[in-house]
């Protein structure tokens, strides 16, 4: 009887947990709204929208993000400048290397499936510091930095085996895992069960790669069917 009634609470949780309204801002048009909002950024065209008073008074009722970003904690990456946007626009998931653990995971489902965002973008950057440790991999790492080389470190040896083959070269070694360590991250979020699977599956929310280059302010979409690199 116990287990009967965790269940039925259970079930009611889950309903009141994802009765919440998405976000009328589709995927593809909050893909554009990111797009377009770094090209202000980079063109020096800020405009700092949704940062008023007005918008602090609005967004302290409840929070609608239209994006998700799992990003590095890199100081030199702040996302809502980087794309323009403001207050309330963007659920930011950060961590080194934009490493995701069961916690970023949680966080990630309850802006999908809660808050309703229909878009999340997984953003590495150039010369990535948490990368660079990656790939110097045989080097001991203390504390528990020795967690984010792990997580990253299958991509560090997967791009290390295309330079040895020279299909990519040494000075490009640390930028190319980034991208290999985005697509990865890509594909582990697209496959996660029960939430996000289904959210792709059902094509109700897209993840999409990109990496922002640190020496233009530029923001690179990776091609949405590309896939990691084997």
């Amino acid at each position: 009887m116990k287990n009967l009634s965790a269940i039925i609470a259970s079930l009611l949780f889950c309903h009141v947990l994802f009765a919440q309204e998405r976000n009328p801002i589709t995927a593809d048009q909050a893909l554009e709204l990111l797009k377009a909002g770094n090209r202000r950024f980079v063109e020096g065209r800020t405009i700092h929208p949704r940062q008023d008073p007005a918008r602090i008074r609005e967004v302290a009722k409840g929070q609608k993000p239209f994006a998700i970003i799992v990003g590095c904690s890199d100081s030199r990456v702040p996302n809502e400048i980087i794309f323009d946007e403001g207050l309330g626009d963007l659920f930011i998931v950060r961590t080194a290397g934009q490493v995701s653990a069961a916690a970023s995971f949680g966080s990630i489902e309850f802006a999908e499936a809660v808050l309703g965002a229909n878009l999340i973008v997984v953003l590495g950057h150039t010369e990535c510091g948490a990368v660079a440790a990656a790939c110097n991999y045989q080097k001991p790492v203390p504390g528990h930095m020795i967690t984010l080389v792990n997580s990253i470190k299958p991509a560090a040896m997967t791009v290390e085996r295309l330079v040895r083959q020279g299909k990519v070269a040494q000075k490009d070694f640390v930028n190319e895992t980034v991208k290999q360590n985005v697509r990865m991250q890509v594909e582990q979020l697209r496959n996660l069960e029960p939430i996000l699977s289904e959210a792709v599956r059902s094509g109700r929310t897209k993840i999409v790669g990109a990496v922002y280059d640190l020496a233009t302010g530029k923001v690179e979409f990776l091609p949405e069917t590309e896939t990691v690199q084997k």
